[in-house]
């Protein structure tokens, strides 16, 4: 296979779409010798952050020595950022290798794989060929059922902030959607969460008692912001000075106060991690599409925000960092998105949308957006082509003026190979 064959080929199972249940992938890893049981695991699930979580905690274990794998999803600008391993992204041959391997297996199925499902068992065969010391491995959607729940107990389960979202497979509330992330939890181990509300709190110290978990919840009370600018933040979490991370938001903020806690969790069990390496590991950090600088004349950023809680982060960005500047928002969204209330939040600090369609099948193309906008109050052009949405939103804003790309993880790449 060429990799343009292979990543064809991971693409065509898209069209099966979500289907809940473990039963395939318990199969998979039947056949494929069960690779998982070969690795430890840092197990994130979570509505928001759950990305910049593992990228954060990944970096400090490189860091540390350890050679730590990277899992997740979807990927922003291509499909090889989904595996990382100590920072560097899988290879063009080893993508065609582990396509051509896992089709092999997955193809005497008689209930076939599932894109998501299939790109999970490639992971865990790459992860396990290449001896990873720890795999930092992102949840898909939920937990308790989500493919990447095939692993045993792992050496921590993490919960980040979690929201009103898949509430058609997850739940109508934030303690169900808690339970069901909270299925990642196993017997006997060890969890840290990000603080929520006394409800979803309650689940999680329930679930963790019924399990004998050990349950951390993260330090926000001790979290002192030092300074910020568009280059990053410097901030204290209770010992811990001066700590920079170029991550920007009150939001990564938290969640390195999360990250924080699952370090000390496993340094608490015997894991070799110094405060230098965890000073390394946040200042390192990198994670693209979340207030991402991408060009800087004008100034251009890219945020994957795209859910209500993202879309809060978002404004208080825009209100630390771009107060008084003339703002452009470069934006396409997916039709089954609540847009309506999506842009609502930003409208009083944007200048003018440019609206463009995102390259996916559920997309809302950019005119019925641009009247959507129109009706809301907003100024609002469509055009027909990201480039041609580029080069608008760029005269527009002008060389003082200031780009701001959201609305859909789908439009990213695109965007970002225009500017």
């Amino acid at each position: 296979m060429t990799l343009q064959e292979a990543l064809n080929y991971i693409h065509c199972l898209y069209r099966k779409g979500s289907v809940p249940g473990l039963h395939r992938m318990r199969e998979m890893m039947e056949k494929m010798g069960n690779p998982q049981k070969k690795l430890k695991f840092i197990h994130i699930a979570g509505t928001n952050g759950k990305g910049s979580t593992a990228s954060m905690t990944a970096s400090i274990l490189t860091k540390a020595g350890y050679k730590t794998g990277l899992f997740t999803s979807p990927f922003i600008y291509r499909f090889h950022e989904r595996m990382q391993i100590c920072g560097e992204q899988i290879s063009d041959e080893d993508v065609v290798a582990m396509v051509e391997y896992t089709k092999g297996f997955a193809e005497t199925m008689e209930d076939i794989t599932t894109e998501f499902e299939f790109v999970t068992c490639m992971a865990m065969e790459y992860f396990a060929r290449q001896q990873c010391d720890i795999v930092v491995l992102e949840v898909g959607m939920g937990g308790l059922i989500d493919a990447t729940n095939i692993i045993d107990a792992p050496e921590v389960a993490v919960i980040t902030n979690i929201g009103l979202d898949h509430t058609d497979f997850l739940g109508d509330t934030l303690e169900k959607i808690a339970a069901n992330k909270a299925g990642i939890f196993k017997e006997g181990g060890h969890a840290v969460v990000y603080r929520g509300s006394e409800g979803v709190e309650a689940v999680y110290e329930e679930i963790c008692a019924r399990k004998h978990v050990a349950l951390r919840k993260a330090d926000f009370d001790s979290i002192v912001l030092r300074s910020h600018s568009l280059e990053g933040q410097v901030f204290s979490c209770g010992s811990r000075k001066d700590l920079v991370l170029p991550l920007l938001g009150d939001h990564q903020l938290h969640n390195a106060s999360v990250v924080l806690s699952v370090i000390d969790t496993l340094i608490d069990m015997g894991w070799h991690i110094t405060e230098d390496h965890i000073r390394e590991g946040l200042r390192d950090t990198a994670w693209p599409g979340r207030f991402d600088i991408v060009s800087r004349n004008p100034l251009f950023i890219i945020d994957g925000g795209h859910n209500p809680q993202c879309i809060d982060a978002l404004v208080k960005n825009i209100a630390d960092y771009l107060t008084g500047t003339r703002l452009i928002a470069l934006v396409g969204v997916l039709a089954d998105k609540d847009y309506g209330e999506m842009f609502r939040p930003v409208m009083e600090y944007v200048t003018e949308f440019v609206c463009v369609t995102p390259d996916n099948p559920r997309k809302l193309p950019a005119a019925e957006l641009a009247e959507h906008l129109q009706r809301a109050g907003a100024q609002a052009v469509a055009c027909a082509t990201v480039a041609e949405g580029v080069a608008k939103a760029k005269a527009l804003a002008g060389a003082d003026g200031a780009v701001l790309c959201f609305g859909s993880l789908y439009t990213i790449g695109d965007i970002k190979a225009a500017v």
